[in-house]
């Protein structure tokens, strides 16, 4: 693809104030990325990073696994089976690594280093604001998903360790599901938050890797040597209808959300380009799709229509594989909140110093108060929603369609604004189909995120 230069002149509203710091404090976990600045990168390109090609597929693969894997064997008895199941995730899986791909093209051509700046300087200044936008709304989703997992987890837990049945009334208060997630947090998550430097992101990465396989071993041994007292429930063979298929895309969306990450990676990589960067993503999704296949699969078929949202839940407490499960589900999103709150904030900050006008480099008293203030309010509205949501799906529901956005509807965008920017005189079929491409793109997105928004609301207000 011909290299273009797109809405070069970020000037307005101050972006380039702070561009180079929000680059800095949104860049993925494990990216080594040298600052951008003027005559560094050579002409028609960015500057070359230290990450390689195999680095890449590791690191664009620990992105995208997480903590979602917990929900795909409750999105197969969604989508109708084993069978509608895999057919929807091959069929999304194109979308999501052409997205990956134009992210990419589009980072060359704005010469943009993170996912938003990519958006503000290819589709402007409205459009780059919703894209901010919707990062902080999807880490704070995200951010009360994580503490719904902690309870789902540590109830599992505290009922094996108290030798009481799971449910049994007159517990002591101190094994109060509410009680346990706040002692948690605030012993927890909100010192590791509080920072404004984050120095654990590798360990973080580590931990994720190793829970997320483990996890995954697990629900496989579990239903090829089940246990005895575990019988499923109806095995669906076919969706009930086409909404249950639909139903089962925000799932996917959130388990295979790695496009905001995926710009810092591509820029950090050795050789950033294009065809190279389409190996790197079509084997990093080919991998998590084994994991998540493996995970849905075999968690769908050993518990049926009856699987919980969270695939844990469904195993008894008494049992020691799936507790060491549960311990890195627990270790690996303690250490994951503070990042996705660490990325939340780096967009809000960034925001209210555009909308205020005022520099980066302001008194670093007043910068660390305004920090403290946000991140209380951050963590304060997470954990209260997080106490009162206690059903997991409708929380993954609701991101997962601000995941759509991220995977459709911003790339969908950035590559039609980026063709209608070439202004060729006489334009080629490639150039319509192109632009036909990213229309779909938008317009699916749009679809997921408007079906999962009235979803969330409708069926909230029926009930």
């Amino acid at each position: 693809m011909a290299q273009v230069s797109i809405n070069s002149d970020l000037g307005e509203w101050g972006l380039s104030t702070d561009s180079g710091e929000r680059a800095r404090l949104l860049q993925s976990p494990s990216v080594d990325i040298a600052p951008k600045s003027e005559g560094e990168a050579p002409p028609g390109g960015l500057g070359r990073g230290t990450t390689s090609t195999l680095g890449a597929i590791f690191i664009v693969v620990n992105a995208c696994l997480g903590a979602g894997l917990l929900n795909f064997p409750a999105a197969f008895s969604t989508a109708g089976g084993v069978a509608a199941g895999i057919t929807l995730q091959m069929a999304m899986l194109v979308f999501i690594i052409s997205g990956l791909v134009i992210l990419a093209y589009c980072s060359q051509a704005s010469n943009e280093r993170t996912y938003q700046e990519v958006v503000w300087a290819v589709c402007g200044k409205l459009t780059g604001v919703l894209c901010e936008v919707a990062i902080a709304t999807y880490t704070f989703g995200t951010c009360i998903a994580f503490l719904i997992i902690i309870g789902d987890q540590q109830d599992k837990i505290i009922a094996v360790m108290a030798k009481e049945p799971e449910g049994a009334g007159g517990s002591p208060w101190y094994t109060d599901r509410k009680f346990t997630i706040s002692l948690t947090a605030f012993l927890f998550i909100l010192p590791l938050s509080i920072p404004r430097e984050i120095g654990f992101q590798k360990y973080a990465s580590f931990l994720s890797v190793v829970g997320t396989w483990y996890v995954t071993a697990i629900v496989i041994i579990k239903y090829i040597w089940p246990d005895k007292e575990m019988t499923p429930a109806d095995i669906l063979n076919r969706p009930a209808s086409w909404i249950a298929v639909f139903n089962a895309m925000p799932t996917i969306c959130f388990g295979f959300q790695c496009h905001v990450s995926s710009v810092p990676v591509f820029n950090s990589m050795r050789r950033p380009e294009v065809k190279t960067w389409g190996g790197v993503v079509t084997a990093a999704m080919v991998i998590a799709l084994a994991v998540y296949m493996g995970t849905g699969i075999c968690g769908f078929l050993t518990f049926g229509a009856a699987v919980d949202p969270d695939v844990l839940l469904s195993y008894p407490s008494e049992d020691m594989a799936v507790a060491v499960a549960r311990a890195f589900i627990i270790l690996s999103v303690l250490t994951s909140y503070p990042i996705l709150h660490f990325c939340g904030r780096a967009v809000v900050e960034g925001l209210w110093l555009r909308y205020q006008g005022m520099p980066v480099e302001e008194d670093v008293g007043r910068e660390r108060r305004r920090r403290v203030l946000q991140t209380l309010v951050w963590f304060l509205l997470t954990l209260l929603l997080a106490l009162f949501i206690p059903d997991i799906g409708k929380v993954i529901s609701v991101i997962g369609g601000l995941a759509a956005c991220f995977i459709f509807v911003f790339p969908g965008l950035c590559l039609i604004q980026a063709k209608l920017s070439e202004m060729e005189e006489v334009k080629p079929a490639s150039w319509w189909a192109m632009v036909s491409y990213g229309v779909l793109l938008v317009t699916l997105g749009a679809f997921i995120f408007g079906q999962t928004t009235a979803n969330a609301i409708f069926v909230d207000l029926l009930a």
